[in-house]
């Protein structure tokens, strides 16, 4: 019998100790992939968040000011609005140390029969804006004429098609990039086009407004503090000095979500580590208890010609078999997961949640495979130096 039908049929041969390491090996895999995926996506989302925010402060209504409630528009894309008299905005120009602003206008698409879908409509100042058309122009390099809208990845929504909003049939012209939150479902557009939806929500007896003209309210200004200012002083400055309205560092916001992402990667880190560690230490008392189970095989194979090396390879070759099945199966098995179901990980995590690239996602796969393909064989290492200390005439006696 040849070596390798012989290393084969060893293995078949124990269907329930194969199966066992297999499964070891498909654990310790799939908790190293999945979670360097998720702890990469974890982080890829909360820079991407960061990118997309592009203003040091954020100047909302004083009752729309809480923290939450901020986080869920401004950060996620939920569904919501407030509104603040316009005046606002030139007061703020005023403030020292105020480099750039630029008013924003939310609006929510109506449940209804009028909207296609309900959705969060963000408007920006196409003139004045620093914040959003920067990373807009990735998906529409154009400038947006009245009701055109550039929608979120999680829109279903193509470019050229319509949807509508509070009966207006608003042409997509642009889909951006997947961010890995909220925001992947909300609608951009110019400040006019709102100022029109909202018009139109009014003759539809959905009033946003109580007694304002859409003209004279926005929802929020975005500020770009001057080089040399202190963010904080400048953001304490405009709620000392104006009525009515909260500034808020956006680091501040971001801060909640990060102190988040950091206790989620340690978590992770740790029981990435954990399991390999008892992985490692399952297998070697497996292997362990191989050469007992086997003494008698290995010294039979001896007197047929078998070096102590060769049986030693022979031990190591198994393992590597094994642990290349369980490695293969268990990233396969883990990527089933943590892609498809990326959208309900953000929402149940509360997190940013955006999948690294092929590329990475690859070299993710390369570190979980390395890491079960080198433990299983190391752990047998153990296993083949006792074997090789093995007398092999005496347990030939002890068997007769």
């Amino acid at each position: 019998m040849s070596r390798k039908k012989l290393l084969y049929r060893s293995i078949a041969g124990r269907p329930l100790r194969s199966l066992s390491l297999m499964f070891i090996c498909i654990i310790m895999s799939a908790v190293v992939f999945g979670g360097a995926v998720v702890s990469a996506s974890l982080n890829n989302g909360i820079n991407c968040l960061e990118q997309r925010l592009g203003a040091d402060i954020i100047v909302v209504p004083k009752s729309a000011s809480e923290k939450v409630e901020l986080e869920n528009i401004l950060l996620q894309g939920t569904p919501g609005y407030f509104y603040m008299d316009k005046s606002v905005e030139d007061k703020l120009s005023q403030t020292e140390g105020v480099d750039k602003l630029s008013a924003q206008y939310f609006l929510v698409s109506a449940n209804a029969e009028c909207c296609t879908v309900q959705v969060q409509i963000i408007g920006f100042d196409d003139d004045t804006d620093f914040s959003v058309k920067p990373w807009l122009s990735e998906a529409y390099s154009g400038k947006l004429g009245q009701n055109e809208i550039v929608v979120g990845s999680g829109l279903s929504t193509r470019v050229g098609h319509t949807l509508k909003l509070y009966g207006v049939e608003c042409k997509t012209v642009g889909k951006l990039e997947s961010t890995g939150t909220g925001l992947d479902t909300a609608v951009y557009t110019t400040s006019d086009t709102v100022r029109g939806l909202i018009k139109a929500a009014g003759s539809k007896g959905i009033s946003v407004l109580s007694k304002q003209s859409p003209d004279d309210v926005i929802s929020s200004v975005y500020i770009k503090v001057k080089d040399g200012y202190d963010i904080d002083e400048v953001a304490a400055n405009i709620n000392l000095g104006m009525d009515g309205v909260q500034a808020v560092r956006t680091k501040s916001m971001i801060t909640g979500t990060a102190d988040k992402l950091s206790v989620i990667s340690s978590s992770v880190t740790v029981l990435i580590a954990a399991v390999w560690v008892l992985s490692a230490v399952i297998m070697l008392i497996v292997f362990a208890a191989l050469v007992n189970e086997r003494k008698r095989e290995f010294a039979v194979l001896r007197t047929v010609g078998f070096s102590r090396h060769q049986l030693a390879g022979q031990i190591m070759a198994e393992a590597v078999i094994i642990c290349f099945a369980g490695a293969i199966t268990g990233i396969a098995a883990a990527a089933a997961v943590v892609f498809p179901f990326s959208r309900l990980i953000e929402s149940k995590s509360g997190l940013p949640f955006l999948s690294p690239d092929i590329l990475s996602s690859l070299g993710y796969a390369l570190i979980a495979f390395v890491a079960v393909i080198v433990t299983g064989p190391l752990a047998s290492v153990y296993c083949a130096y006792r074997l090789s200390r093995v007398d092999t005439g005496k347990i030939l006696r002890e068997g007769d």
